[in-house]
């Protein structure tokens, strides 16, 4: 999957939690690789079957998204690639603006982006997953590396905390357990067999069990 010429555009999504209108609509305009940052103000959405590109799906979807070093090099080599092509291209090529294109530049249909991760999927033999279920995983990264539900509603581009809580609240808990037992992990203790609490007898005094 990571030599697919759309591997970038999954790769945001899982792990800084795009929309999949918002990756498919990201324009080069938009791209900040020197600040590490994407500037989320512009989709491609769906009419019926038309594309359309328009703003984001709330006023929250107006906002800055910080890349990681290692998504920020992944964006970079993405860009590299595209100039070799158009440059190969010449004047064949459609120089829409866009940073994820068809191999003539055009913009990229939604409904064939979500159609490829299925492919990719079942050829590599995942579970059932959508295209959507990445953007709830980087929701969980997030959170396990220790961001707020405020910071990950910011990043997601949720009109509010709400919408997040409700969303993730079960995943958040599981993701908490596992930081709760992994710490838990790092105490070196000897394991001794928890011995049952002491019961009260008819007068209410405390007896061993």
């Amino acid at each position: 999957m990571a030599d697919d010429p759309l591997y970038a555009l999954f790769h945001i999504i899982a792990m800084r939690g795009l929309r999949r209108g918002e990756a498919v609509g990201l324009r080069h305009a938009d791209v900040d690789l020197t600040g590490h940052r994407l500037i989320i103000t512009n989709q491609i959405a769906q009419h019926g079957w038309q594309p359309v590109q328009k703003k984001p799906k709330t006023g929250a979807g107006d906002r800055v998204v910080t890349l990681d070093d290692y998504s920020a090099e992944v964006l970079h080599l993405h860009l590299t690639r595209q100039a070799t092509l158009k440059r190969l291209r010449g004047t064949a090529w459609h120089d829409t603006g866009m940073v994820f294109t068809d191999p003539g530049g055009k913009p990229l249909h939604p409904a064939t982006v979500t159609d490829l991760f299925r492919q990719l999927a079942d050829a590599c033999g995942l579970p059932p997953i959508r295209l959507h279920d990445l953007r709830h995983g980087a929701a969980s990264i997030a959170h396990a590396a220790g961001a707020d539900i405020k910071s990950i509603s910011t990043q997601l581009g949720h009109s509010g905390i709400a919408i997040a809580a409700d969303t993730y609240t079960e995943v958040f808990a599981e993701v908490d357990r596992n930081t709760a037992n992994a710490a838990a992990r790092v105490v070196p203790r000897t394991r001794r067999p928890l011995r049952a609490l002491p019961q009260p007898d008819n007068r209410g005094h405390l007896r061993a069990a």
